[in-house]
């Protein structure tokens, strides 16, 4: 598996991510987690992202019971989490509507809850899920700064935010923020056009990509029926599966991003993982693309 270089090579993940947002959804023991965790290992993928939302805050504490079961997987790891959104739940009795809170305290609060639940002392990476128009950018630099003189959080970045909340958010802080992670798909090009991809590129920051299947929409939905077709048709030219082909799209970009892979059966894991070895030449890619947007490129 690649290895992609972050924070000056002090920090590197595995250019593909295993993602644990449905986890909840999987069934599995906390033994069943260890062995799916090791045989992410087995192919490479060392880096796993959570947030304390995923799973109704429940997903950090089922993957804190493998850690706990199997204690040396920490050290093989590289853990992401995310916080900064607040929905109703039986986890959050207090909270009666959506929202999104980066206020000092409450980021300070959710990191150190995830630290709790996962089980361990330090985040290797953690952001802020969504970008808050209340966000007091010093407030947020603030509570970098506690964490990470604290020991609790190696790097910090952010999730779906623009290049200017990126920018803004950056110049209150004495060190780099590593990364943003985007959705980024055919289905979903938009990071590709409006500069936020531009913007990690030109300052040697690499993205992390969620969704890159567009939700799993590539597959039976009839509004993407002729991306579906031109995959499957590339895919037959390079031996490959319509999931790989699409992850491929992904990874061609020149921005390096790192795809999340949301399966939880290995598999499927073990297949999509597999799109690193898929080259995408210039017609293939743009075919996607202009399959996925229904008219040719101007």
């Amino acid at each position: 598996m690649q290895r992609v270089e972050l924070a000056n090579g002090d920090l590197s993940f595995s250019r593909c991510i295993q993602g644990y947002w449905r986890l909840t959804d999987w069934n599995m023991s906390a033994q069943d987690l260890v062995r799916f965790v090791e045989q992410g290992l087995e192919l490479g993928i060392t880096t796993t992202d959570h947030a304390d939302v995923y799973g109704a805050f429940t997903e950090e504490a089922l993957f804190g019971k493998a850690l706990k079961l199997a204690p040396h997987l920490r050290d093989k790891l590289e853990i992401v989490s995310k916080g900064g959104i607040q929905f109703p739940c039986e986890q959050k009795p207090d909270v009666y509507l959506a929202h999104y809170n980066t206020s000092k305290d409450y980021l300070i609060q959710a990191a150190e809850r995830s630290l709790q639940q996962l089980g361990i002392d330090t985040l290797d990476v953690w952001l802020i899920h969504r970008p808050d128009p209340l966000m007091d950018v010093d407030d947020v630099a603030e509570a970098f700064q506690r964490l990470k003189q604290a020991g609790k959080v190696r790097y910090f970045g952010v999730s779906n935010f623009s290049a200017s909340q990126f920018s803004l958010l950056q110049s209150r802080l004495a060190f780099p923020l590593i990364t943003n992670q985007l959705e980024i798909s055919a289905v979903n090009t938009d990071s590709v056009f409006d500069g936020n991809l531009d913007y990690l590129t030109q300052n040697n920051i690499k993205p992390m990509a969620w969704s890159c299947l567009g939700g799993g929409k590539v597959f039976d939905d009839p509004q993407y029926a002729a991306l579906r077709h031109k995959a499957l048709e590339i895919g037959e030219q390079l031996n490959a599966k319509l999931d790989q082909i699409l992850m491929a799209f992904v990874l061609r970009l020149p921005c390096e991003a790192m795809p999340i892979i949301g399966s939880g059966n290995i598999e499927r894991v073990k297949q999509q993982a597999g799109a690193v070895d898929i080259h995408l030449d210039h017609q293939q890619w743009f075919s996607l693309l202009e399959a996925a947007r229904g008219f040719p490129i101007p």
